[in-house]
Parts: structure tokens; C-alpha cells; sequence
């Protein structure tokens, strides 16, 4: 399937997607993608040609300038966390390193741009909008109004190619250094001779944190060598210089290609090329963050020649190889195109960091060390993907979750602690909670025991006892000590409430996993801490309220402060209403709290009907699976499920509810439409609501699981007509719960889910 756009209907609708028609029995899984879903709505995906897992990606960049009157470009100030924006039409280049659903603006960085005629080095100046635009796994294609260029972008895992096909007369090859999504701006490059330029960009700050700045290094090469080439700099304004200086203020100046090397703040270097006819000009760049060195090594491993087609096949192939692990019949073309979306978003990160040979650089240290043959990962967005994302690999991919597993293992060898939100071997330090002993434990207890577990455990445990100076729990003195955290802390907490029941959930999974591992003593000590949320119980209003030293109340409090992601006292990005419940592994004593199953049914359902759930944040993400918990209120959950699937999902550039976080967003709707969810990390079992399609299979890995295969079958399926949930067979068996646990369905067999 490939997706187009064209600028006369941009102009009239905004935007509008056409799919190809196809035979979806005979149809590749790779061609059931829809990169563009998600690239508005500020889903923060983008639709560029990427691998599983890819170090490297090749995006078009279109968000470093909008249309202001009169249908000028102008400089756009808003902050961007992604390279690509569907709504946006002007292009100022092709970005080589690229992160997908974050919110947080980083990378986006190292830019290829073709042009034409008199050469142009200022990017509001030689930017251009374009037309023609389609995209599929591993290709990316559109045209240049401004030069009747035609682009094509494909990519291996460490490096990336453009293709451009140009029309007769000058032909010109950028490379900007200074564009991208990170503050940093400075550079250096080496031209090598005419057709090749190499150097490191400065990237970093991500969420605007100063610590966390490194390179990235980068080797480009063309497939012709240039008639002039030569570098370029951005010629900064001189306080009290001369008068001459001032024609320099703000411009861009190029160099001759005399001046082999260049560093400092927005370089870039040129290639130009007097075509007699029309001809194709292909550029390669590879990728490393450890040196250009291993850039180039990268470079010729993966693509020793000039072969586009072979490249962009071979990515298509890694696609549908990877996405065939799960086999789907039934349902509408647009569900069928949702769900491999979504798996392709959730395959991206965390990505692979090590060079071809296994070099990569050490977690904060920066020291370059060596895998020994081993996959090292990166872009560990925990706060995000703890709850959905690493029980879908654990299920369906192990291989991957076990190599991310020891990854987070080796971060705390190198640097004395897990990661929380790590980048690049950089931790940044963004969001709250204690997100890597949750998936530690959750992975180990699903029977993925390959790595080492004492080291694990002692790491996990470290964070959930060093009660000062702790890099991952802060607060936890007081948490310890009062069984919350208070408002009025000298820590700087932030989101007292949330971070409590993010600790809450930290402990309870190393409860689990000390109980499975013999230790008994700290098992009873860190679930007897797991349920100190009860401390934030207010009965008066039944929420969870910030409290302060002195044990009272946070006063005046609003539940729905908050509500619209505004800043609010004791909560991170949520209100009290949407932290509620959020105490998945107590949710027997939750009810309890409110007084039984009625009241906290009529608690669950004002979540939704007084419009307070957010179905774009991860901290009520699994509310609508709760009414399982509720004997005969089950159908809610099937009801509520579809409800927000139909509602916040399709098959759109705004097609996700919002930032996908790194696939978070993806997981809900991968095992919804599935029609399993697991409700707690070291919970297995997974809810169960009504399946979007008729079958799902699963194939299972033999090195891991028993089973050979998961298939999950919809009887009586007829859309949404059909929704509710008669009676569940387990192999042939009746199954009398609305859960089962991921240790019986890794056995393989059959789940028959009867609708009505």
C-alpha cells in the first residue's frame, strides 16, 4: 500500500489521505503500514524509512519554519518534539537521526537537502514545498515544487540514502548541520575529497536538560564526485567589529573547498554538479555515536555500493519478516491497517545503539566499550512503556525484551544505577517513579530468565532502599518514613501523589520478584510499602489528595485541577481523577476503600462519564479494563473498550489520541483489538475484552515459551454489531474468568471468545 498527497488538496482540505485498494487476504503485513498515522494530532511519529529497531532513520523535516501572510515561510517558534508535522508543507531537508513518539524534542538532525540553480545556503531561502508524498515501511518518496526534484529515501540500520533524480542544468547537494531538534548547534566536518564529507553534530538537551550532550558521527557519501564543493557557516553578528563585518550578520558564507575542515555553530557543506541532462545523484550517510571511524565502518557494511532498490527491498523484507510474528484474519481493511501501524510504531524503540563492529558508548560515562556480539538498546522511555509495551514483547517478541532487559542491566554496571528515561547512553532524568524494577520483574516472572537476575535484583534493590542521594527515588525518606510523600518536602518531588503510587507499583514488583527469588524478608517489606497509597485516601471526597508533614490535608483541592494537562499541585501530568485507581496491583483494596464493588463501579464509571479520563496519558491508560474486576459489570469493559478504540483511533495522520510515547499508545490498541490487556506489570494475567478480528495467531518462540502458537478466535464476530462477550473457551475448555494468565496462553492453544 503506498499513501499520497497532493498540494492542490492540501490547500483545499488540510490534508487527505488516499489508500491504493488491495486484496488484504493476499497482502504483505508491510503493506498493511500507514506511517503516516500519528504524524499529527501530535502523535510525534514520523513517516520517514526506518528498520525495526533502527539506529538510523531518514525523515523529511518540514517543522523549522510555517506559513505566515501572504504565503511567506517564516521562522516557527513552536516548541516540536518531532521532525514532521503532516499538516506542514515546507521542507528544509532530510534528517538522518530521528526519534518517534516522544515528547521531548531531540535529534532530528544531520540534513541532506537537493536544490537547484544558483547556489543557496540559507534554509528559509532554499526551502521548498512539495507534492507527491507516499511512504511505506523502508521508503519514503515526494517531489520538490521548487526544483522539480524527485526525492527518494530508504535505509539500513545504521545508515541512510537518498535518491535524487534532477532535471538538466545545476544541480546542488546540502548538508546542514545546524537545522535539527536539539538546542545544540555546533559541528564540525571534514570535506574528504568531492564526493564524500565527514564530521559529528552536537545533540543533546533533551526535555532542555544541559547535561546530556554528546555527538553523533556521520560519514556521507555521493555517487558522483562534485564540479565545485566546499563548506559553509553561518556567519554569527559581531558586537562592535568593523563595519565590513555587519554584511556578514545572519548570513550564510561559503568556503572553497581549500578549507578542508570546519567547526563551529549552523556549518554545513556543499557539492554542486553541472548535469547536461536530467540525472539521479545518490547520497549515502552513515551513522555512529562513537566515532566517524565506525561511521564509515557502518557505511560500508551495510552499504558497501550504490544499490537504492536493494536497500529499500531488503527494509521492506525486515519489515514484514519481523511483523508476520503476529497473523491476523477478519475484520475491516482499516483495522487491519490500525494493527500493523501500530506494531511497526512499537518495533521502533528502543532502538539498537552499537556500531557494526559493537562498539558504543557507555551509559553516562561516555566510555566506548564493545557488546561482544551482543544487541546494545537505547531510548528507554520507562514512565511510558513499564505498563503496555514490554509485556506485548515479553509475549510476542522475547528475544528483543530479553536483549533490552540486560541493556538496562549493563546501564546500572556502568553508571550504579538503572536507567529511568535513558538516551543515548544518557540519563535523562525525565518523568517520575522507579519505571525499570517493574519491568525487570514483570519479565522475569513471564519466564524470560535470561540475564542475570542477582545483578538485576540488587540494582532494583538499591533504588528502592537508598534512602538519600537517590538518582531514582527521590523522596524516598520521606516516602519510607511517613509512607508518602508530603507537599511541603524539602526533596523537590514532583508530583508528590504520582510519584508515591509510581513507588508503590515499583515495590510491589520487587516483592514479587524477591518472593520468586527465595527472599522472603524483603518481599515482606517492600509489599507491606507497596500499599502506602492508603495514606493519600481522602474518604470525604474518596480521591487520593496530596497530604503534608504534619499530616493534613492539601487545602483548597480540586479533583479536576489538572484535567486539561495544566500543571497541578501533587499530580504528574493528570489530576486526581485520573490517578484515582491508579493502584493496578491493589485493586482489591481500592474497592475496599470505597466502599465495595458498587461504589467503586460508580466511581470507575464517573471516571469516563464526567469526562475525566484522558485517553492520550499513560497514568489511566488501563482504566477501561478495571469493570473486569467487578463481577457482572464485566461488559463495560468491552463497551468502553471499543468505544475509545473507535473514537481515538484511525486510519489518519491524527489517528492516535496523542503522543505515542515511544509506542505506548500502540500497545493499548495492539491488545485491545487482540482482546487481552495486562491491567499490572507483574500481574500475568491479562484482562479479557471482546477481539476486533476473527483470528489472531501468535506465533510463539520455542526457545522460550512451551507453545507453538497463540491463537485467539472471535465467534460470532460481526463488527461492532457483535460486542459483548457470551462465554470464553480455553483449549476446548470453559473458562469462567474475564482473566487468563500469560502463562497459560504461552503454552499455546486456543482462546475462543464467543460474542453476542
Amino acid at each position: 500500500m503506498q499513501l499520497l498527497r497532493s498540494t492542490l488538496w492540501r490547500q483545499a482540505l488540510s490534508y487527505l489521505v488516499f489508500l491504493f485498494p488491495f486484496s488484504l487476504s493476499a497482502q504483505e503485513p508491510a503493506g498493511l503500514v500507514n506511517p503516516f498515522i500519528g504524524t499529527s494530532n501530535y502523535g510525534a511519529t514520523h513517516p520517514g524509512p526506518v528498520l525495526p529497531a533502527g539506529l538510523a532513520s531518514v525523515c523529511p523535516f518540514n517543522v523549522a519554519y510555517k506559513k505566515g501572510e501572504g504565503n511567506v515561510y517564516e521562522k516557527d517558534s513552536e516548541w516540536h518534539s518531532r521532525p514532521y508535522v503532516f499538516e506542514n508543507s515546507f521542507l528544509t531537508g532530510y534528517s538522518h537521526v530521528n526519534l518517534s513518539g516522544v515528547g521531548c524534542p531531540d535529534l532530528g538532525s544531520i540534513l541532506l537537502m537537493p536544490t537547484t540553480g544558483e547556489l543557496e545556503l540559507d534554509p528559509e531561502l532554499y526551502g521548498s514545498t512539495y507534492q507527491g508524498e507516499q511512504a511505506s515501511p523502508g521508503y519514503y518518496t515526494h517531489s520538490l515544487d521548487k526544483y522539480g526534484v524527485q526525492v527518494e529515501l530508504s535505509a539500513t540500520l545504521r545508515s541512510g540514502i537518498s535518491r535524487y533524480t534532477f532535471p538538466a542544468g545545476r544541480a546542488n547537494v546540502l548538508l546542514n548541520l545546524g537545522l535539527g531538534l536539539t538546542n545544540e548547534t555546533g559541528a564540525m566536518l571534514r570535506l574528504v575529497s568531492a564526493q564524500e564529507v565527514e564530521g559529528f553534530k552536537m545533540i543533546g538537551d533533551f526535555c532542555y536538560n544541559p547535561e546530556d550532550v554528546r555527538p553523533v558521527y556521520f560519514v556521507a557519501r555521493l555517487s558522483r564526485p562534485a564540479a565545485e564543493y566546499g563548506a559553509w557557516k553561518k556567519m554569527p553578528k559581531y558586537q562592535g567589529a568593523e563595519a565590513a563585518w555587519t554584511r556578514y550578520d545572519d548570513t550564510y558564507k561559503p568556503y572553497p573547498a581549500y578549507l578542508q575542515e570546519i567547526a563551529g555553530d549552523n556549518i554545513g557543506a556543499y557539492f554542486s554538479y553541472d548535469l547536461a541532462t536530467a540525472g539521479v545523484i545518490e547520497v549515502k550517510v552513515g551513522i555512529s555515536y562513537t566515532s566517524i571511524e565506525n561511521a564509515r565502518l557502518n557505511l560500508e557494511a551495510e552499504q558497501p555500493g550504490f544499490d537504492f532498490e536493494s536497500t529499500r527491498r531488503d527494509a521492506r523484507q525486515a519489515w514484514n519478516q519481523l511483523l508476520s510474528r503476529i497473523e491476523i484474519k477478519g475484520g475491516t481493511q482499516e483495522d487491519q491497517i490500525l494493527f500493523y501501524t501500530a506494531l511497526y510504531h512499537l518495533l521502533l524503540h528502543p532502538n539498537i545503539l552499537q556500531d557494526v563492529n559493537g562498539d558504543y558508548r557507555a551509559m553516562e560515562s561516555g566510555a566506548v566499550q564493545n557488546t561482544g556480539g551482543s544487541n546494545r538498546y537505547s531510548v528507554f522511555s520507562l514512565w511510558d512503556t513499564y505498563r503496555n509495551v514490554h509485556p506485548f514483547l515479553s509475549l510476542a517478541y522475547p528475544e528483543l525484551q530479553l536483549d533490552m532487559v540486560n541493556s538496562m542491566v549493563e546501564m546500572y554496571r556502568e553508571s550504579g544505577w538503572l536507567p529511568k528515561w535513558e538516551l543515548l547512553g544518557m540519563e535523562t532524568g525525565v518523568m517520575v517513579g522507579d519505571p525499570a524494577t517493574p519491568v525487570i520483574a514483570d519479565t522475569w516472572l513471564r519466564g524470560l530468565k535470561g540475564f542475570d537476575v542477582a545483578t538485576a535484583y540488587a540494582a532494583a534493590r538499591k533504588a528502592a532502599t537508598t534512602l538519600q542521594g537517590n538518582k531514582l527515588r527521590p523522596g524516598l525518606l520521606y516516602y519510607d518514613s511517613l509512607g508518602y510523600i508530603p507537599e511541603n518536602n524539602s526533596a523537590n518531588v514532583w508530583g508528590t501523589v504520582s510519584t508515591t503510587l509510581e513507588y508503590n507499583i515499583a515495590d510491589w514488583n520487587l516483592a514479587q520478584l524477591a518472593k520468586a527469588l527465595g527472599k522472603e524478608e524483603d518481599y515482606q517489606q517492600f509489599l507491606g510499602r507497596s500499599y502506602s497509597y492508603r495514606n493519600y485516601f481522602d474518604p470525604e471526597t474518596g480521591m487520593l489528595r496530596p497530604r503534608m508533614k504534619d499530616g493534613g490535608w492539601l487545602d483548597p483541592f480540586n479533583p479536576e485541577a489538572g484535567k486539561n494537562f495544566e500543571p497541578v499541585i501533587g499530580f504528574v501530568e493528570g489530576n486526581a481523577w485520573q490517578y484515582r485507581f491508579y493502584v493496578p496491583h491493589d485493586i482489591k483494596g481500592m474497592k475496599n476503600l470505597l466502599g465495595g464493588d458498587a461504589a467503586f463501579f460508580e466511581a470507575l464509571k464517573a471516571c469516563f462519564d464526567t469526562d475525566n479520563y484522558d485517553m492520550a496519558n499513560e497514568p489511566d491508560i488501563t482504566y477501561p479494563f478495571l469493570f473486569n474486576y467487578i463481577p457482572g459489570k464485566e461488559r463495560f469493559t468491552q463497551q468502553t473498550v471499543r468505544q475509545l478504540m473507535r473514537k481515538h483511533y484511525f486510519n489518519a495522520p491524527e489517528g492516535l489520541p496523542g503522543n505515542d510515547d515511544t509506542g505506548t499508545l500502540s500497545a493499548w490498541l495492539l491488545f485491545s483489538m487482540m482482546g487481552i490487556y495486562p491491567t499490572c506489570p507483574g500481574d500475568m494475567d491479562f484482562a479479557i475484552t471482546s477481539p476486533v478480528f476473527d483470528e489472531v495467531k501468535v506465533h510463539l518462540d520455542p526457545r522460550y515459551y512451551p507453545g507453538k502458537e497463540l491463537l485467539i478466535e472471535a465467534v460470532n464476530s460481526n463488527g461492532d454489531e457483535h460486542l459483548l462477550i457470551d462465554r470464553i473457551e480455553w483449549n476446548g475448555k470453559k473458562h469462567k474468568s474475564y482473566f487468563i494468565s500469560h502463562q497459560e496462553l504461552v503454552k499455546g492453544g486456543k482462546l475462543r471468545i464467543f460474542l453476542k
